[in-house]
C-alpha cells in the first residue's frame, strides 16, 4: 500500500516564480494532472496523498486544464485517482518482491520517488525531457526522496535507452517499468520502438505498467468528445488498442488487463459515475500489468 504523508493546503492562490521553466506541447499536460493531484490529496477520502502537487501547481505560470466539458472530462479527476493509486500499489509491490529498480517513462511531474515507502536499496529512474526535469528540480530542491531518485533527461524520440544507460541503469537486474499518461500521445510506430527498447532492456522478471486507450471505445458517445477535445489543442491521443493482452504478448509481455471492478477503491469511486456511463470502467481506459518471461516471450 502507499504510504500517505500530511499534505499542504491546495487551496492557496498560485505564485508562478518568473525564473521557472515553462511547459509546453505534451509536456504541459503534466500540469493537468498535478493539479488534479493536488485536489484528490486535499480530498479526506484520497486515494493517494502527492504533497508536492500543490508546489508545482503554484509554480506554474499557466497550469491550465484538460480541455472540453465531455462526460469522460467529468469522471476524469476520479478516473486519474483510481489509475494513480492502481501504479501505485503495483510499482511498491514489483519492488517489495525482486524488482528494485524503476523507471517512470515520460515520469513528468511524478513524485512517487518521494512519496512512496520504497524498500531501502529502491532506485527510480524519470526519463522524461529537459525543460520537464528543469522545472521539476526547482521545486524538488531540499526534499529528501524516499528512494534513490535518478532524474534522465532524454526525448523519447531519439536515444533515451543510451541516456538511461549511462545514468546507470542496469539491464542485467529485474525492472519495473511504468508508462502512465504517456502512450496514447505517440504514434503506432514510436510506441513500438519505445516497447521494444524497454523489452530489450528488461531482465527476466520485469514488470511493466501502462495505461491504453481502447480503440473499441474511442467513437462511443463517452470517449470521442474527449478525443476531439484533445486534438484541437493540439495535443492528440494518436495510439490505441483492442485486445492489450494479444499486443502486449506480440511484444514479448505477458499481460494482464485490470478489472477495476475487483478493487474496492475503484467501486466506490466510480460508483456515482457508472450510473450515467455503464461499462465506463470497461470500455474507455485500460490499465495494463505485465511481466517479462525468460527469453522475451
Amino acid at each position: 500500500m502507499p504510504m500517505y504523508r500530511p499534505h499542504d493546503d491546495t487551496a492557496h492562490e498560485p505564485h508562478p516564480d518568473p525564473a521557472t521553466p515553462t511547459l509546453d506541447g505534451v509536456s504541459a499536460t503534466a500540469l493537468w494532472t498535478v493539479r488534479m493531484r493536488a485536489h484528490e490529496s486535499a480530498r479526506d477520502d484520497a486515494l493517494f496523498h502527492d504533497p508536492l502537487a500543490a508546489a508545482f501547481l503554484a509554480s506554474a505560470a499557466d497550469p491550465g486544464a484538460p480541455p472540453g466539458s465531455g462526460p469522460l472530462q467529468q469522471v476524469l479527476p476520479d478516473w486519474l485517482a483510481v489509475r494513480t493509486r492502481f501504479f501505485d500499489d503495483h510499482l511498491l509491490a514489483a519492488a517489495r518482491a525482486a524488482n528494485r529498480q524503476v523507471v517512470l517513462v515520460g515520469a513528468g511531474l511524478d513524485t512517487r520517488a518521494h512519496r512512496l515507502d520504497w524498500p531501502d536499496d529502491t532506485q527510480v529512474f524519470e526519463v522524461d525531457l529537459p525543460a520537464v526535469h528543469a522545472f521539476k528540480e526547482r521545486i524538488l530542491a531540499g526534499h529528501t526522496p524516499t528512494a534513490r531518485r535518478t532524474p534522465v533527461a532524454a526525448d523519447l524520440r531519439e536515444d533515451w535507452p543510451g541516456a538511461l544507460l549511462a545514468a546507470g541503469f542496469d539491464p542485467a537486474r529485474p525492472t519495473a517499468w511504468l508508462c502512465e499518461g504517456l502512450l496514447f500521445y505517440l504514434p503506432p510506430e514510436a510506441v513500438d520502438r519505445l516497447v521494444a527498447a524497454a523489452g530489450e532492456l528488461s531482465a527476466p522478471g520485469s514488470t511493466l505498467g501502462a495505461e491504453c486507450l481502447n480503440a473499441d471505445a474511442a467513437d462511443s458517445p463517452f470517449v470521442r468528445p474527449w478525443l476531439d477535445a484533445l486534438a484541437g489543442s493540439g495535443t492528440p491521443w494518436v495510439w490505441q488498442l483492442a485486445d492489450p493482452e494479444k499486443w502486449w504478448g506480440e511484444h514479448g509481455w505477458h499481460a494482464e488487463a485490470a478489472d477495476l471492478l475487483a478493487l474496492p477503491y475503484a467501486v466506490e469511486r466510480f460508483a456515482p459515475h457508472l450510473a450515467a456511463h455503464p461499462g465506463l470502467e470497461t470500455q474507455s481506459m485500460i490499465l495494463v500489468t505485465a511481466t517479462r518471461p525468460a527469453g522475451g516471450r
